[in-house]
């Protein structure tokens, strides 16, 4: 006998009829001899009903008792479906997050999960009772019993905590999409659901706006190799499973705030190659990595800063043993992305940087946490090492430095992070370390597959750009300290390869985004600070968008950002910035494009299937 916890989501609890077809569901999955706790949302357009109330009440509610009126949602759908099944004579009580015993941190709005005590669940389960339990809601541990709402998402968080908690056999979310798609069924009708996805790639895409499951889940679920499968609402097909690695014994105290970086790795096997004032214009990464990978040259991490006037700069680094060979495409390619009328000018010009080196931290327990990156600029830092590249994932922060600066930087992050030398993420000079994480399934993945598993679109980015950012340890440090001070997460983070000495010191452009809704707040606070700290103009854009490809199998194959870059190339949309991790090439583009883009990048993979997805409404 197997113990379940199924969610359901709004669209599947929408009405009473709904209601009813989820009991259905449920005691069809008792009677086939399994123990259940069922986590739901609220119904429908609650929630937003919800908010509209008290947005015409005031214009700024109290996040308390925005707490408290936005936790009824859940409540009524919990009775409700409690006396479905008690219609159809299966025994069930209905609980609020308080009831169960999900304590989480007193932070109305936005609350992570402490803990969660079992023992009045499990009596329930034990009485052969189905307890349905409110999701998105717990209550703090400060002593005042404060109900607490996890975010938008956290009825998927609850389920997963919940599942982690009691040792479930699996987590099911059920929801109104066939399984997870290969991109967004509303964009691209013929997106393929996929029998299965490792838990990083499904970070990065819940990370990057796929709204089928929210990233803390992942993350949860991740952390504590919680199975996790995903399964529409109204057929019984199998779905897609989320494939979690086998944990290495986390306390299920302190459940979402334990140590957010498992591993320090490290990479002196590194150099760099830089174009430098490049034309800014359609194609231009095309040419340049199409004839990278027809030279078979493979490349590691890509950054495409902003541009400045009417070119930018393009950077790759590669390990050492193939330096010569990429130094010699990027020479040969460099006269024909120069102005034909003056093919003497300085664009295009080829730098390269030996005795460098990739250091990284990575832990599933960055997402949303903006003072974990701040954290390692920090150390760096201290430690006096400059930062050169900055690369960023959901699960992992990587940075570019002087080869012999690498060792101390190991040993300050070890340190800062509390990972132990000779334990999780320690290793001998040279060696790339795997975190407890799904990155082993690189290894597994198909020859015959496509090393791109998704393709995803985010419309909800600014980008900001700090001109002229003294080039020195401790800038990045101050600079996404005071972000994560004002709890501003940031996503991708690119350094300008040009530096200029001005008055005596060196300078580089640095462009970050940010959501949207913290573009305007976050400009405002860094225009503040910019005299002061000797920063140039703060520059906000909001109308971009970003594309990203996922895909473990991406690991080794030199030719997928070329085809993803000439995709863009032949519909002329031009790329704005580029940044990549090991399983995540993202692209930003002007807003306007952003659903062309993928498109036209979905299609150039092959990800379409035979069938179209209709989404119910």
């Amino acid at each position: 006998m197997a113990l379940i916890v199924q969610k359901y989501g709004g669209t599947s609890v929408g009405s009473v009829e709904r209601i009813q077809a989820v009991a259905g569901r449920v005691y069809k999955t008792v009677q086939a001899g399994n123990s259940l706790v069922v986590v739901v949302s609220a119904m429908g357009k609650t929630t937003d009903g919800l908010v509209k109330l008290a947005n015409e009440i005031s214009p700024n509610p109290n996040r308390r008792e925005m707490d408290m009126l936005l936790s009824t949602g859940e409540q009524v759908t919990i009775a409700l479906l409690s006396m479905a099944l008690q219609e159809l004579g299966q025994p069930a009580i209905s609980m609020t997050g308080a009831q169960v015993g999900i304590v989480t941190e007193a932070e109305h709005s936005r609350a992570r999960i402490l803990h969660i005590e079992t023992t009045r669940l499990i009596r329930h389960i034990n009485a052969g009772k189905v307890v349905v339990v409110a999701g998105f809601q717990g209550t703090s541990n400060a002593g005042e019993m404060e109900i607490t709402t996890l975010g938008r998402g956290g009825s998927d968080t609850s389920a997963v905590a919940i599942a982690a908690a009691l040792g479930a056999s699996f987590c099911e979310i059920y929801t109104d999409v066939p399984g997870i798609l290969t991109t967004d069924p509303r964009l691209v009708a013929e997106a393929q659901l996929m029998d299965d996805i490792t838990c990083d790639e499904m970070l990065e895409l819940a990370s990057l706006g796929a709204k089928v499951l929210h990233p803390r889940a992942v993350e949860i679920a991740r952390n504590y190799g919680v199975p996790l499968v995903v399964r529409s609402s109204w057929t019984d097909a199998p779905g897609t499973w989320v494939t979690s690695a086998q944990p290495q014994g986390r306390s299920l105290i302190n459940l979402e705030i334990a140590r957010p970086v498992d591993a320090v790795e490290f990479d002196t096997n590194q150099a760099k190659v830089a174009l430098l004032r490049v034309p800014d214009k359609p194609g231009v990464a095309a040419r340049l990595f199409g004839e990278i990978s027809r030279q078979k040259v493979d490349v590691d991490l890509i950054i495409q800063s902003i541009h400045e006037g009417n070119s930018n700069d393009i950077a790759f680094t590669v390990t050492t043993p193939i330096l010569k060979r990429a130094e010699a495409v990027a020479a040969a390619i460099a006269p024909a992305l120069r102005n034909p009328s003056n093919p003497k000018s300085d664009e295009a010009e080829v730098m390269l940087e030996h005795n460098i080196a990739k250091v990284s931290i990575a832990g599933a327990g960055m997402i949303g946490r903006p003072g974990v990156a701040a954290k390692m600029f920090a150390t760096l830092a201290e430690a006096g090492v400059n930062i050169q590249m900055i690369s960023t994932s959901e699960v992992k922060v990587s940075c570019v430095v002087n080869a012999a600066e690498c060792d101390r930087a190991v040993t300050a992050l070890r340190t800062a992070f509390e990972i132990e030398a000779g334990g999780q993420g320690a290793g001998s000079k040279g060696e790339l370390l795997t975190p407890n994480s799904c990155t082993d399934a690189i290894n597994r993945v198909s020859p015959h597959s496509s090393p791109v598993r998704g393709v995803a679109l985010d419309l909800n980015q600014a980008r900001l750009a700090i001109r002229q950012l003294p080039d020195r340890p401790g800038m990045a440090a101050k600079l996404f300290g005071l972000l994560a001070q004002h709890n501003i997460s940031v996503d991708m983070i690119i350094q300008s390869q040009r530096c200029r000495v001005i008055d005596g010191v060196p300078r580089r452009d640095i462009a970050f985004t940010v959501s949207r809704i913290d573009g305007e707040s976050a400009k405002e606070m860094l225009t503040q600070v910019a005299a002061e700290l000797g920063w140039g103009e703060v520059v906000l854009d909001s109308a971009i968008a970003k594309v990203s490809i996922v895909g473990a199998g991406m690991v080794g194959q030199p030719g997928v950002a070329a085809k993803m870059f000439e995709a863009l190339a032949q519909h002329q949309i031009n790329i704005q910035m580029i940044a990549t991790s090991e399983i995540k090439i993202s692209c930003v583009v002007a807003q306007e494009e952003g659903v062309k883009a993928l498109q036209a990048i979905h299609a150039a993979f092959g990800l379409a299937g035979s069938e179209k997805v209709v989404v119910p409404a």
